[in-house]
């Protein structure tokens, strides 16, 4: 039986194991569409140049990196916290490799719980790392109370396409073949077997959309990307009260 326990540690471990060879699993296992959805995301911001962005679960920095070098709107600084030392370290290596290391700051931390005060950030984004998190709930509510009255947030996580045929063939991809390469190449046997164990588990469309409402969000919606395989969530922190 495949396990999907969020257990910090465990999560933490397996992401150390994969770090050097993520991003080429990545980009293979997405036939590169996963920077066209980290485009979209930074897009869909509309940032004008003026705000802080924290980049939780930031994995190697791909996000944080396309938040303050996006063409269509940018970050003026992004905070990046992950619970992985070694994938903070292939970020930092990244950072440092296209001269960012002044605008983004990474930091080794837990979603539930990050140490910063109030109205830290003008925005938020978490990609492919919300499902990895032990109680997406509290990291919701925490991602609330961060940002600035009328803040948004940005939030990409697997998902599985509704078309009958295609959803067909994509679970069969999804729990076949992904398994089988990302074991191949990462050399690590549980991390790609969780993968997909982990999407299938976790709450998306409406579900996901109604958690970020209990954790006090507005202006919720949701986009399909590529058919449905990644969704898009896009919401706001209410105004500040008169």
């Amino acid at each position: 039986m495949i396990s999907t326990s969020k257990e910090p540690a465990r999560i933490a471990g397996m992401f150390d194991a994969i770090a050097r060879r993520y991003d080429a699993l990545n980009h293979l296992l997405s036939a590169g569409l996963d920077k066209r959805w980290r485009r979209r995301a930074i897009g869909a911001l509309a940032l004008s140049g003026r705000e802080r962005v924290l980049d939780m679960c930031t994995g190697t920095g791909d996000l944080a990196i396309e938040a303050v070098s996006a063409t269509g709107g940018r970050a003026r600084q992004v905070v990046g916290i992950d619970f992985s030392g070694e994938m903070l370290r292939v970020a930092r290596r990244k950072t440092r490799a296209a001269s960012l290391s002044d605008r983004i700051l990474l930091a080794r931390g837990d979603a539930t719980a990050v140490p910063l005060i109030d109205g830290t950030f003008d925005a938020a984004t978490v990609a492919f790392g919300i499902r990895n998190v032990l109680d997406p709930a509290r990291a919701c509510a925490e991602f609330h109370r961060l940002l600035v009255p009328s803040g948004q947030i940005a939030v990409l996580e697997f998902g599985s396409p509704r078309l009958p045929g295609l959803r067909a063939l994509y679970l069969w991809y999804f729990r076949r073949v992904l398994p089988l390469v990302g074991r191949l190449v990462s050399k690590h046997r549980e991390a790609y077997t969780y993968l997909p164990a982990s999407v299938i588990e976790f709450p998306s469309g409406e579900a996901f959309a109604a958690m970020l409402s209990r954790a006090g969000f507005e202006d919720i919606r949701y986009e399909r990307l590529t058919f449905g395989v990644v969704y898009l969530y896009l919401a706001r922190k209410g105004a500040a009260k008169a």
